[in-house]
């Protein structure tokens, strides 16, 4: 039997593998670097943001009824007081400017199902009528995963009436809540203002006082 050329046999098919693989192997290794970069350069921060949040205006005391919009007895409703602030909201967005305040693009407040109490949608509906713009409030407490997503797609600045309660929940989910400074819960006072900014990744965050009623702290 004639004895089989040098360089063939299982050796030559190995070699021959490994070089057909061997480009593969290298389109893998650049497309991934030790620091998670990738081909394309490193990861893009989150757009900037700038995101307003504030309680609902003041509910009903112990005893007391508020009013819906037909002028019926609720007590989901805001009381007198808080519809005063209600109206005054707008004071705090003048049109030229001057305020501590940007004059939002898109306004969120809790809805979400029928029976679900009025009062932030009855803060910032005259705020938005003063402003033209369209009141968002598909979103109910207890969904504020789902309400930070919209928020952080919409057009800056937006500003957030929410349930109190729900406020911790909303700053987490927007990835802000490793801030400095951010109280554990929503204090007992409907007249502040929460600023929380993005710059190139990084929350920031400032309390204002809104100052629009007699007694405002």
């Amino acid at each position: 039997m004639p004895e089989a050329p040098a360089g063939s046999g299982p050796r030559r098919r190995t070699l021959l593998a490994a070089a057909a693989l061997a480009p593969l192997a290298m389109a893998g290794c650049s497309a991934q670097d030790p620091s998670g970069a990738s081909a394309h350069g490193p990861k893009a921060a989150p757009k900037d943001a700038l995101v307003m949040v504030i309680r609902h205006a003041e509910k009903p005391y112990a005893g007391d009824l508020g009013e819906d919009a037909e002028g019926n007895e609720d007590p989901g409703s805001l009381a007198g007081r808080g519809r005063r602030r209600a109206e005054e909201l707008h004071r705090l967005f003048p049109p030229a400017g001057g305020s501590a305040l940007p004059r939002p693009t898109a306004v969120f407040a809790a809805g979400g199902p029928a029976g679900a109490p009025a009062r932030c949608r009855q803060t910032v509906e005259p705020l938005t009528a003063a402003l033209g713009i369209p009141l968002r409030g598909e979103f109910a407490v207890g969904g504020e995963p789902a309400l930070a997503r919209a928020v952080l797609a919409a057009p800056m600045p937006v500003l957030v009436c929410w349930e109190h309660t729900g406020v911790p929940r909303l700053i987490r989910s927007l990835g802000a809540h490793q801030v400095l400074g951010i109280p554990a819960a929503w204090p007992d006072r409907y007249d502040l203002v929460w600023l929380f900014t993005r710059q190139q990744g990084r929350w920031s965050f400032r309390e204002l006082p809104q100052h629009l009623l007699p007694g405002d702290a």
